[in-house]
């Protein structure tokens, strides 16, 4: 049955269609087409100059803090609980966070040593594994945390299955992070960070490091060349403003990017 007619049929409608000419058919053809083909060139020749429309550049501009921790050290729970933690619940969207361990590379051992013993080595795998399975901060952040806070308990497998499951990480993944390639591949991780934490000359748990500068140290049970500034808000708006500099940088060199000439149409 043929669809009901939206709207009342007149005279003029029941009379038949004039027909067009051939010729002026080709003509509205080529029309048609024409205007398509400059459409589709002015699309690939012109890009918009809004300064607000750069997500690589707003990716690219966030403020790089990086932590190094041992993570059987009560040092890194206090530096994370006390400053870490409470700055990253307020710019966790302006900053490109990163975790580092602190250890010794060597010829035996795997390749690396921890301070705490190979328990510490396995704690800093699962938090190494938990930061590649899941990047985005407030999750893994969240596990080390967890696990930070009892951190005599690692590598007990049922405390590391709790804060797992408490913070929507899924444990299985976890376990075929630690154990894939017969652990090659967690224990090259760990040796990776632990020789960048080298490469920048930090060997104190917990490091704080801000746009690529030491900007708090906790050690021995007090933070330490802080410049007197070791509280959440202090971190908060060195972020801030640090951010908001770059992000004017942005905008800048996106007002200063010359426009690319528009290519003939022939």
């Amino acid at each position: 049955m043929d669809a009901k007619a939206l709207l009342p049929r007149t005279e003029q409608d029941r009379e038949e269609p004039r027909r067009s000419t051939p010729k002026r058919c080709s003509l509205h053809a080529a029309v048609f087409i024409m205007l398509i083909s400059l459409f589709w060139i002015s699309s690939r020749t012109w890009q918009c100059s809004d300064p607000t429309h750069h997500d690589d550049e707003r990716g690219a501009a966030k403020v790089p803090l990086e932590v190094h921790i041992m993570s059987k050290c009560p040092d890194a729970r206090d530096c994370l609980q006390e400053l870490v933690v409470p700055s990253m619940a307020n710019v966790s969207d302006k900053v490109d966070f990163r975790l580092s361990f602190i250890g010794k590379t060597t010829e035996d051992d795997d390749g690396v040593q921890c301070m705490h013993g190979q328990t510490e080595c396995l704690g800093n795998i699962m938090l190494l594994c938990a930061a590649s399975l899941y990047p985005d901060p407030k999750i893994y952040l969240g596990y080390t945390m967890c696990l930070e806070r009892q951190y005599q308990r690692i590598p007990d497998k049922e405390f590391l299955e709790d804060c797992a499951l408490e913070h929507g990480i899924d444990f299985d993944k976890l376990n075929h992070c630690v154990s894939r390639d017969d652990g090659a591949y967690a224990m090259g991780m760990l040796r990776d960070s632990v020789q960048r934490s080298a490469d920048l000359n930090v060997t104190v748990s917990c490091t704080v490091r801000l746009n690529n500068e030491v900007r708090c140290i906790r050690d021995d049970g007090k933070f330490k060349d802080c410049d007197g500034r070791s509280n959440p808000e202090d971190l908060i708006k060195d972020i801030n403003e640090l951010y908001d500099e770059a992000q004017g940088k942005t905008i800048k060199n996106n007002y200063q990017r010359p426009l690319r000439e528009p290519q003939s149409v022939e």
